[in-house]
C-alpha cells in the first residue's frame, strides 16, 4: 500500500520554478518530522529542508532563501516550494515522514527535478 505519494517534479530552466508534494496516507499519524531530501546525480543523499512537529524548520545552506518547506496539517501533506532554481539542484526529490510512536520513517518514491542551463 502506498502511504507516501509525491508529485510536482519536471524539467525547467534555470531560474523558473517548481511546487512539490507529498501526500501521507491517513494511516499514519503521530508524525514527528517531515522531510525533503535530495539525491544528485553521482552524488550521495542530502537533506533539503525539515518541519518538525512543533513547526521549527531547518534548510540546507544551498537552499536557504529560495526554497520553501510548508505543511498542511489536515491533509497530511508536505510541500517543497522551488524558486530561483539552478542547475545544481538537479536531483531526485525525496519525501520522509517520521512518525509514530516508535519513530517510523516512510519515504515517498522519488521525483525527478531537472533544471536545464
Amino acid at each position: 500500500q502506498v502511504q507516501l505519494e509525491e508529485s510536482g517534479g519536471g524539467l525547467v530552466q534555470a531560474g523558473g520554478s517548481l511546487r512539490l508534494s507529498c501526500a501521507a496516507s491517513r494511516s499514519i499519524f503521530d508524525i514527528r518530522a517531515m522531510s525533503w531530501f535530495r539525491r544528485p546525480p553521482g552524488k550521495q543523499r542530502e537533506l533539503v529542508a525539515v518541519m518538525t512537529r512543533g513547526g521549527s524548520i531547518n534548510y540546507a545552506e544551498s537552499v536557504k532563501g529560495r526554497f520553501t518547506i510548508s505543511r498542511d496539517n489536515t491533509r497530511n501533506t508536505v510541500y517543497l516550494q522551488m524558486n530561483s532554481l539552478k542547475p545544481e539542484d538537479t536531483a531526485v526529490y525525496y519525501c520522509n515522514v517520521h512518525a509514530g510512536s516508535v519513530g517510523t520513517d516512510y519515504w515517498g518514491q522519488g521525483t525527478q527535478v531537472t533544471v536545464s542551463s
